[in-house]
């Protein structure tokens, strides 16, 4: 079996926004992917799905929608940060200099022994930890 993905928050977000429907497609192809076990998300993902739908889709979800879409989203296995974590993605702050959160996302994306981060929020290409950043909306 080969490693599993993780998909950022981008992934998850353009499955629910009906703005691009060329991303909208390949979200939702990504996420039927993800709920039959081929890919990871991480708790922090999940929360900035969240934020997102509530605070910056236009229009907002309301928030029975946004849980009717987390319910939707939890056979997804979730990568739940602890200490370890934390300073993994401080590490990784430290060797490539990226914003904190990009790191927690990175360290969730090791921790779960993905082989890609599926995101446009990174450099397609660039490995971190071994990790290797694919934009699958490029």
């Amino acid at each position: 079996m080969s490693a599993p993905d993780f998909l950022d928050t981008n992934v998850l977000v353009y499955a629910y926004d009906r703005a691009d429907h060329r991303k909208q497609t390949v979200a939702r192809a990504l996420l039927t992917r993800a709920l039959d076990g081929g890919a990871i998300v991480s708790a922090q993902v999940l929360a900035e799905f969240a934020a997102t739908l509530l605070h910056k889709l236009t229009p907002a979800l309301r928030p029975h929608d946004v849980n009717t879409a987390l319910d939707a989203l939890s056979p997804i296995r979730l990568v739940a940060p602890d200490v370890a974590m934390v300073r993994r993605a401080v590490e990784c702050r430290q060797r490539y200099g990226l914003h904190f959160y990009d790191c927690m996302v990175i360290a969730a994306a090791e921790r779960g022994k993905c082989g890609r981060i599926l995101s446009e929020d990174f450099s397609p290409g660039q490995k971190y930890f071994g990790v290797v950043v694919e934009n699958p909306f490029a």
